[in-house]
């Protein structure tokens, strides 16, 4: 007897599947390195590997890609004109913008966020380095399998086996716990993201306004060369000051701060003031600059007086970071899940219990504003 077919799949399965992903990468040699890599990843599937974008966007639909790994520098058609191309075919693809680190690529890698891709990855210089790099190894697997999830409209980390407990469909998520705003109006901002950030900053601190003229320092995972280049393009939409912080500078009221790529982001009190520092120390939760650092040195420097914001990205950099801000009376603001391009990051910080608000993007800057101006409600 044959047994009819389910009318929705079920949840707890599709969790478990591989995700599926589509390499497209001109040197062979590095194709072969990403599919041993990823594949040695039971949560990962290479479903293609192809050598130009012409080809990756004629074999997009049949092989059911949902996240493409996409070369910049491809004969043929190179990653940034396969790029829209493969959105028109499959919309809902997380594209992962993929070049060794240069001035040119990362202006690149930018433009191409800008246009829909969901993040980039910066390879060593040589194929040796790229063979070396366990960081780069584990980058490139915790990309994959995050937009994975997201194009599944999963919670990150969802794709762990399901007696984990992990899975997190959207709509199931539940209402997290939020805490009481402080009265004090902040001093400083200070706002944390990954996996889709650029875009959700521009979004964000073009909604300011110019009446909001406290400081606000930006942590943004991102190598060198692409906070430069972030902080250029941050100027032109906000029309406010915004350059890489330097080490001994006070911040003033209105300017834009960003962590340069390879350095933490701190502040520290020295006599009456609060000076910023750039810091050489270690990576933490795998990243360089941290949140984390930035948020532990704020809660030391400013107390109650700094209002902190976590967008999106993946992993759960900035939650403790955002305790001791709490600890010390400050409060948390996060993006919300379905706004999102990776729920990492703010639901780590929702989910325990640490933030005042999770709302959507462009409910941020309004909320922030009433901050501002008193308002908790």
């Amino acid at each position: 007897m044959n047994l009819p077919a389910r009318s929705h799949p079920d949840p707890i399965e599709i969790a478990r599947d591989p995700v599926r992903v589509m390499i497209v990468e001109d040197s062979l040699i590095v194709r072969g390195l990403f599919t041993r890599w990823l594949e040695s990843d039971g949560d990962v599937r290479v479903v293609k590997s192809v050598p130009d974008g012409a080809q990756a966007v004629a074999q997009l639909a049949d092989c059911r890609a949902e996240v493409v790994i996409l070369d910049i520098d491809m004969p043929v058609m190179d990653g940034l004109e396969a790029l829209p191309k493969l959105l028109a075919v499959n919309p809902a693809v997380k594209v992962v913008m993929s070049s060794t680190l240069t001035l040119r690529n990362a202006q690149i890698s930018l433009k191409a966020l800008s246009l829909g891709a969901s993040d980039y990855i910066t390879k060593p210089e040589t194929t040796r380095g790229v063979t070396s790099s366990e960081t780069f190894r584990h980058e490139l697997a915790e990309k994959v399998k995050a937009l994975g999830a997201a194009a599944r409209g999963l919670k990150a980390g969802a794709l762990q086996p399901a007696a984990s407990g992990a899975l997190a469909g959207r709509q199931h998520a539940p209402a997290p716990r939020l805490r009481m705003a402080p009265i004090a109006c902040p001093l400083l901002i200070a706002i944390g993201c990954s996996t889709g950030g650029p875009q959700a900053l521009v979004r964000l601190l073009g909604k300011l306004g110019p009446n909001l003229t406290v400081p606000i320092l930006i942590t943004q995972h991102m190598p060198a060369m692409f906070t430069a280049i972030l902080a250029e393009h941050l100027a032109r939409v906000t029309h406010r000051p915004t350059k890489e912080a330097i080490t001994g500078e006070i911040p003033e009221a209105g300017t834009i701060y960003v962590a340069p790529g390879g350095h933490h982001l701190l502040a520290r009190r020295q006599g009456g003031d609060v000076i910023l520092q750039v810091d050489d120390g270690p990576p933490e939760n795998f990243c360089k600059p941290a949140v984390d650092p930035m948020f532990r040195s704020l809660a030391s420097a400013y107390g109650p007086d700094v209002l902190a914001v976590v967008l999106t990205g993946m992993g759960h950099d900035g939650r403790e970071g955002a305790r001791a801000i709490v600890d010390a009376g400050g409060s948390i603001i996060v993006q919300d899940q379905p706004t999102s391009v990776v729920w990492g990051m703010p639901g780590a910080i929702a989910e325990a219990g640490l933030a005042s608000a999770v709302l959507p993007l462009e409910e941020i800057a309004p909320k922030l504003i009433d901050l501002m101006k008193g308002k908790r409600a």
